[in-house]
């Protein structure tokens, strides 16, 4: 059980502050938590369905920023923007940190294969891209004590601004 001022991810709200737990008179156990990056607090079943784990650490956020030029970059193809819709939602429930670098990467890849071939990006793409790098960059800016407008920088700095050609998210 979470403490409170414990940091946690919360599903695809990202980042939150425990603020406290609370008990219901028929004993169930509430947690309130206060997104870092949102404006408003929620209420959540501590065995609630929505995934809740705590952020992770500056030295697995250094890890995982290391691992990055080691990532391949697949770009993910498909027509029907359901089926794309879904697999990106599959890869951002997953709330994991390495497969959101792999998302924002893919989809980062994909939308430099449309500009060079003078292609429209897609919404869902934009929209996942969006996503992606929110919860990514809010966590390891909480991980790293950066605001997540920091950590693209931070991530170029580390490594050298994309060595070896790969793409940093």
């Amino acid at each position: 059980m979470y403490k409170t001022g414990d940091l946690v991810v919360y599903g695809r709200t990202g980042v939150c502050q425990v603020e406290g737990v609370r008990r219901e008179k028929d004993g169930r156990a509430f947690y309130a938590l206060r997104p870092l990056y949102q404006s408003c607090d929620i209420l959540t079943p501590v065995e609630g369905k929505v995934p809740i784990r705590p952020v992770i650490s500056g030295e697995e956020a250094d890890r995982l920023i290391d691992l990055i030029p080691t990532l391949e970059a697949k770009p993910v193809s498909g027509a029907d923007p359901r089926a794309l819709s879904s697999q990106y939602q599959a890869a951002i429930a997953a709330c994991d940190c390495q497969e959101l670098i792999r998302l924002t990467m893919s989809i980062y890849a994909k939308k430099k294969t449309a500009e060079r071939e003078k292609r429209k990006f897609g919404a869902v793409d934009q929209r996942f891209m969006q996503e992606g790098e929110s919860l990514l960059y809010g966590e390891l800016g909480a991980a790293l004590g950066l605001g997540p407008e920091e950590v693209p920088g931070y991530i170029g700095r580390r490594l050298g601004r994309g060595r070896e050609g790969k793409t940093v998210p």
